[in-house]
């Protein structure tokens, strides 16, 4: 997920190769990936006291979230990557857009385009989970986790989610604190191809939340299938936050958006862009049924 020093004419090379599964821009040789890892749902219980888990402060739109810090060499055997895929898809590491997509939301909310209270939420690719801590943060009943890892959801998600809901009454306002409960949160892994197996599908979600999850062209189409067997029709929405391009693995928000467009089952809107020259960049779009 890291941006390299590649010419973007290498990258979109990626996107001429003779086609053969019908999707057109999707198409593009890759070295075999090993085998994806079972899906499984973690318990809040399974959360790991093997690795070492510290705690910082992050401010983003006016609020302090506690974010957990875990060695990657520790979880995963690996020194100073990002990721390896098919093996570790970078969920111990903060990634800009997560923050984007707070930002994003909490101008949603702002300005009564969104609430989170008593909503089914799902977080796709979810990390740290910090988007979908905060819409538990803000009344939702349900807030489901999913990551590739087991071990990230063990070692960092769970760990973050319970620090965090140490302080939820005082983010909730007082429509959302009126009759709240508890939020059932659940947490979720495996390949976005197979883990609709064992999300919990007895209610369709309301939102889905999702940040950085779109740099895997080959994934797009695994992602994108998941997104419409999850989501509630014909109010749900879909929040997106991602780099336009991902220069040397040649994803992006906009390649995604390419598939919904020819899909035709959603429209989208662009929500926020930020172009602050430490990136590529980055925008957070909204997606809803037609």
């Amino acid at each position: 997920m890291e941006e390299s020093d590649a010419p973007k004419e290498a990258i979109f090379r990626l996107f001429d190769e003779n086609p053969s599964s019908g999707l057109g821009f999707l198409d593009f040789p890759e070295k075999p990936l090993p085998p994806p890892p079972p899906c499984l749902e973690i318990f809040a219980t399974e959360g790991s006291s093997n690795v070492k888990y510290t705690v910082e402060p992050v401010n983003v739109s006016g609020l302090t979230l506690d974010k957990g810090r875990v060695s990657t060499e520790e979880v995963f055997a690996l020194t100073n990557s990002d990721l390896v895929p098919g093996k570790y898809e970078g969920g111990l590491k903060l990634w800009e857009g997560s923050l984007d997509l707070i930002t994003a939301l909490c101008s949603e909310m702002q300005d009564g385009e969104l609430s989170f209270a008593r909503k089914q939420v799902l977080e796709l690719g979810c990390g740290h989970g910090l988007p979908g801590i905060l819409a538990c943060l803000k009344g939702a009943e349900a807030v489901h986790f999913q990551d590739f890892n087991a071990e990230v959801l063990q070692n960092l998600t769970i760990p973050n989610v319970t620090a965090n809901m140490l302080k939820k009454s005082q983010y909730l306002d007082p429509i959302s604190r009126d009759g709240c409960t508890d939020t059932d949160t659940r947490f979720f892994s495996g390949d976005w191809g197979e883990v609709h197996r064992v999300l919990d599908q007895t209610s369709a979600y309301d939102v889905i939340l999702m940040a950085e999850t779109v740099y895997s062209i080959s994934a797009l189409p695994n992602l994108y299938n998941l997104i419409k067997k999850c989501l509630s029709n014909p109010h749900g929405v879909v929040y997106m936050a991602a780099k336009k391009y991902y220069f040397g693995v040649g994803g992006g928000s906009r390649r995604f958006l390419s598939l919904v467009e020819k899909d035709g089952v959603f429209a989208s809107s662009l929500i926020a862009e930020v172009a602050d020259g430490s990136s590529n960049v980055r925008e957070v779009w909204k997606l809803h049924f037609k």
